[in-house]
C-alpha cells in the first residue's frame, strides 16, 4: 500500500513539474511563433470557409515568425487588425509589396504605390470583403501569415 501511495506522489510530481514546463513554453510558441484562428464570413470564399457559416468555419495556424522576419510573398494570406474593429482580426491575400504599384478597385486613388513598410491585401471573395480597397496599405507590423 505505502508503494502505491509513493507512485502516486511521484505521478503527480511528474504531471506537476511537466505543467509548469509546458505552459510556459506554449505560451512562447503562440506568442513568438504560430497562432491558431477560425475563419468567419464570406471573404474569403472559396479558398477559406467555402460554407460561409459560423458552424462549418475553418481553423487556420498562422505563421507569427515569417512576418516578423519580413519573409512576406504575393499570394501568402495573413491576418490584420480590422481598422474599423481594432478587437477583431480579418484574414485576406497580400496582392501587392513594398514599391510595388497597383490598380486599386475603388481606394480613393485609382494607382497607388504601396509604401515602404506595407503591403495591400485583398479578400478573394470580391465585393464581400473589407480590405485594402476601403483602408488603404495595411503595416508589416499588424500581419501575421497563414
Amino acid at each position: 500500500m505505502a508503494q502505491q501511495a509513493g507512485a502516486g506522489r511521484r505521478y503527480i510530481r511528474a504531471f506537476v513539474s511537466g505543467f509548469f514546463v509546458a505552459v510556459p513554453v506554449t505560451v512562447t510558441v503562440l506568442d513568438r511563433f504560430a497562432y491558431v484562428a477560425r475563419v468567419e464570413g464570406a471573404s474569403m470564399q472559396p479558398s477559406l470557409n467555402p460554407e460561409g457559416n459560423v458552424t462549418g468555419s475553418d481553423v487556420v495556424l498562422l505563421n507569427r515568425w515569417s512576418v516578423r522576419n519580413y519573409q512576406v510573398r504575393r499570394g501568402d494570406i495573413v491576418s490584420v487588425l480590422s481598422p474599423k474593429n481594432p478587437q477583431q482580426k480579418i484574414i485576406k491575400r497580400v496582392i501587392a509589396l513594398e514599391g510595388d504599384f497597383i490598380k486599386t478597385l475603388g481606394y480613393k486613388n485609382r494607382y497607388l504605390r504601396v509604401p515602404d513598410g506595407h503591403f495591400w491585401i485583398e479578400g478573394d471573395h470580391h465585393g464581400h470583403s473589407l480590405d485594402s480597397n476601403s483602408f488603404g496599405p495595411v503595416s508589416h507590423f499588424s500581419a501575421q501569415i497563414l
